[in-house]
């Protein structure tokens, strides 16, 4: 009607509401003094116990993690279902437990905390609940998951329930490896069964001095074996960067230790459906640098250190380094290529001459499957000179050990390219993503060696009866392997047969890259349809 104003979307009576605004930690304190619980978490004292060893509480944790204020807990109001051995009478909301969800540099990831100040940050029936509903709901919409692990280990009080608990994390990370990144930072103890959570995972970082994993502690291997070793001997941060391997960081604090979780996550993707994060480049495509002309020594017994050409290469010189102190005779990590992330795989003639053995085979194999997964191109820079000779190798076992990384390789289905600075003898040429192994790029420097074995050797062998009963042994020798190296340990050889695709310029090797996988950034490969392979474990 003329006139009036119309009153739209006008609630009828029946949906007109009158609720009471509620403040939910003033209804969390009151549910706390109905039942008798404690406050949260162990209590101040306990948070305190923590600060003084130099350890963050579990909240401070998460909240360092996290992009500020993202942060969103679930299950903060579950407690133990435990009766017995006077449990009944000790409860605490979220039973030693913080679940949830926030955001990483603005990516969602799902993140739980094992509080040590709750019953020692034990697993209960409760609290595994709690993981795994978070490990589901993590692999529904496909976003990283992240453990702060700072934990005694089971539940004693509640058998084998805190049993079936691990189990069941165990399953769902398998089950999701692969499909989501895992990541698990151990801040604290993990010991006994809670270890192998962790070792699935594909990355941990752990804190030096304040944090350990093992099997069986120190009381334990005493009465068995009599061997006196101490908690970070045994299993230590550095013990596990350096000697087992079983570690990919290690961090001086948890302040540290957390800052690498986000600068790890900066590289990789959230699933195994997405690419990873690329960010603006602001350097050159056709930088050349320079130094990378002399960079390989005029003589091949000479070492270089390999960082040096990755660190000429990549965007800005940043290198990601991952699993520094383990194997240093192989290097492996993230780095940028034009803003795009890539997987470095690379022989350390630094170190070992950067020959393979058992360690740096694991080492790469496992990087090379983890960058497969997740749809990350890899970069191999090659300088080996075969795979390191002994009986201990042997014994150990480098045949199954040596195919693992050379498994990897072959069955990585991501772009791939290959960049040959000098030695590429026998069979380590083959396995270090060699073009006939599905590399799809595949460059050479001018300085490159790609042969059976040596010059030296070769001759010793080819030659031996000739050198045998040659009068002036040295100088026929000499001649020989001068002859040899011209002949074969040279690119050129490879190049003629279409095993290179180019012998290139060092200084040009960053814009070639580029160049290359721009160029493979649309690629499609898949392997033959199977349930899964049979990796020589």
């Amino acid at each position: 009607m003329t006139g009036e104003t119309p009153v739209l979307h006008q609630s009828p009576p029946y949906l007109t509401y009158n609720l009471p605004t509620m403040n939910l930690e003033q209804k969390l304190q009151e549910l706390k003094k109905r039942d008798g619980l404690a406050e949260e978490g162990g209590g101040a004292q306990r948070r305190e116990r923590q600060h003084k060893e130099s350890k963050m509480s579990a909240r401070e944790r998460v909240e360092f993690l996290l992009d500020e204020g993202t942060f969103e807990e679930t299950d903060k109001l579950v407690t133990h279902r435990s009766h017995d051995f006077g449990m009944e009478e000790q409860k605490y909301y979220g039973d030693g437990f913080i679940t949830g969800y926030g955001r990483i540099e603005g990516r969602l990831v799902f993140v739980f905390a094992q509080d040590f100040t709750v019953f020692g940050g034990s697993l209960s029936e409760a609290n595994a609940a709690k993981i795994v509903k978070i490990m589901d709901l993590a692999a529904k919409m496909g976003a990283p998951l992240i453990g702060l692990n700072d934990s005694g280990g089971a539940r004693i009080q509640e058998g084998v329930m805190s049993l079936a608990g691990y189990a069941d994390i165990f399953l769902r990370n398998t089950l999701y490896s692969g499909v989501i990144p895992q990541i698990s930072a151990i801040m604290g103890p993990c010991a006994g069964g809670a270890v192998y959570s962790p070792a699935i995972t594909d990355f941990i970082v752990m804190v030096n001095k304040t944090s350990y994993m093992f099997i069986t502690g120190p009381d334990v291997i005493k009465a068995v074996t009599h061997e006196e070793v101490t908690k970070d001997q045994l299993g230590g941060a550095q013990a596990h960067n350096e000697t087992s391997g079983v570690a990919h960081f290690m961090a001086q604090d948890d302040a540290e230790c957390l800052s690498l979780v986000r600068e790890l996550l900066s590289f990789v993707p959230s699933n195994n459906l997405d690419d990873a994060p690329t960010k603006v480049c602001n350097d050159p495509i056709d930088r050349a640098d320079q130094r990378l002309d002399t960079i390989v020594p005029d003589q091949s017994n000479l070492p270089y250190d390999m960082k040096d050409v990755i660190n000429a290469v990549v965007d800005d010189g940043y290198f990601f380094e991952v699993q520094e102190h383990f194997a240093k005779n192989i290097v492996v990590g993230f780095a940028r290529l034009n803003g795009r992330p890539v997987g470095i795989v690379a022989n350390q003639p630094a170190f070992l001459a950067g020959t393979l053995d058992i360690n740096a085979s694991l080492k790469g194999a496992r990087f090379v499957r983890f960058c497969d997964c997740f749809n990350i191109p890899l970069v191999t820079f090659e300088d080996v000179p075969g795979f390191l000779p002994g009986t201990n190798q042997e014994y150990g076992g480098i045949i199954k050990h040596g195919a693992k990384l050379l498994y990897a390789f072959a069955e990585a289905t991501v772009p791939k390219v290959t960049v040959i600075t000098r030695k590429a003898y026998g069979g380590a040429y083959c396995v270090m993503a060699s073009k006939h192994i599905r590399t799809d790029v595949n460059y050479a420097w001018p300085t490159a060696e790609i042969a059976v074995m040596g010059p030296e050797s070769a001759v010793d062998i080819v030659y031996k009866r000739e050198l045998e009963n040659a009068e002036n042994r040295d100088a026929v020798r000499q001649k020989k392997i001068e002859e040899f190296r011209e002949r074969f340990a040279n690119p050129y050889v490879a190049a003629e047969r279409g095993f290179v695709d180019a012998v290139i310029q060092p200084r040009e090797t960053r814009k070639k890259l580029i160049q290359a996988l721009e160029m493979l950034g649309t690629k499609r490969d898949k392997n033959p349809a199977k349930k899964h392979g049979n990796i020589p474990l």
